[in-house]
């Protein structure tokens, strides 16, 4: 058993755990008692947190060093996040402690780059070591270092937290999807959409050459929730995240598929269950994110009563209109779906997330 802790000083003993678990889904708090331990699941290892006056000590223990490792980072973040200004140096003791290695890191190598169709763009990357990335959790973060310069990677700091490059080293990370991989084989598929005007991810992806080097941090996130009834929305954005879904879902799960694109040229061949119906809504024209096709196909899919697992990746605005209709109109509760915003109309890709909600 690997064991780390670390210990801090918390004013406000009751405001902090309220906002720890506002960020926790249910199914993470295994146990929160207000005089006693609170016990979380955080990335497959499990947090221990007690107060001694007005000391918190946190102990995280787990099994996979890289999950291990992982983990810590993410109980440093939440940590830092809501002490803010206030928060003091985190410093980890114990099983990792003098590590600089991020586990969640892996250097890749570009091997190929091919147009899908007019709108989106393939780039195929090789690496070592790929297994955790071939689970269930989908998204990646992708770090493209500076031209003509030797990459520097981040690594990890004391509080087990990426310290990144900076001046001329500075590297431009962008969040993608895993669309195919094999891990025994050692390469991975990543398709990007092209945007006008392109950001830093279109031009990467027109420009690639075999033996770039590429950064990859991962994965998490954008998982399927339970059930066998699925409501599934997306635009080309959340193409490669609904492809990698469809093809992992059991036989005999129900799921209704609608994903909006330009037009039949943008349609991809998809492997699902024959219990799933996919249908592709086309703008015609249209320009993305200017558009209702996607909430219309959720109301016209749902009947009176039903309450399936909605899980919808789209541009900023009908995200916002799918998490209402999703929470005023089903009354959906936190864990029966995941609404995201991939993308904000007349926003440069990579100017910041637009919005994410899995928080019901």
């Amino acid at each position: 058993m690997l064991q780390s802790n670390l210990s801090i000083r918390v004013d406000d003993r009751d405001g902090f755990m309220r906002h720890l678990l506002e960020h926790l889904d249910e199914d993470q708090v295994q146990r929160a008692e207000p005089d006693g331990e609170t016990v979380v699941s955080v990335y497959n290892s499990v947090t221990r947190l007690r107060f001694e006056g007005d000391r918190m000590a946190v102990v995280v223990e787990g099994t996979d060093p890289a999950d291990h490792g992982v983990a810590k980072g993410l109980v440093a973040w939440y940590v830092q996040h809501i002490l803010g200004d206030d928060c003091p140096e985190i410093v980890w003791a114990g099983d990792g402690a003098d590590t600089r290695e991020l586990p969640h890191f892996r250097e890749l190598t570009v091997v190929s780059s091919t147009q899908l169709t007019p709108r989106m763009r393939r780039v195929r990357l090789s690496g070592a070591n790929l297994q955790r990335f071939a689970g269930e959790e989908l998204h990646v973060r992708l770090l493209f270092p500076p031209k003509g310069r030797t990459p520097v990677w981040p690594h990890a700091g004391p509080a087990a937290l990426p310290v990144w490059p900076t001046g001329e080293d500075e590297l431009i990370a962008r969040v993608y999807t895993i669309r195919e991989i094999d891990a025994e084989a050692g390469h991975l598929d990543i398709d990007v959409v092209l945007h006008d005007p392109p950001g830093a991810g279109c031009a990467w992806s027109r420009e690639a050459q075999a033996g770039d080097f590429v950064g990859m941090l991962g994965p998490g996130g954008g998982l399927l929730g339970p059930g066998e009834r699925h409501l599934i929305l997306g635009d080309e954005t959340a193409l490669p995240a609904i492809a990698r879904m469809l093809k992992r879902m059991d036989a005999g799960v129900r799921a209704d598929v609608f994903i909006e694109v330009a037009g039949p040229e943008e349609e991809q061949a998809l492997v699902h269950p024959d219990s799933v119906s996919v249908r592709w809504l086309h703008r015609n024209g249209a320009p993305a994110g200017t558009t209702t096709l996607l909430e219309d196909a959720a109301r016209s899919a749902v009947a009176p009563g039903e309450t399936p697992f909605v899980w919808s990746g789209t541009e900023f605005s009908a995200f916002k209109a799918i998490r209402r209709f999703c929470r005023k109109d089903l009354g959906l509760k936190k864990n029966q779906h995941l609404v995201a915003a991939y993308w904000r109309r007349g926003q440069r890709q990579g100017e910041g997330v637009a919005a994410a909600d899995d928080d019901g």
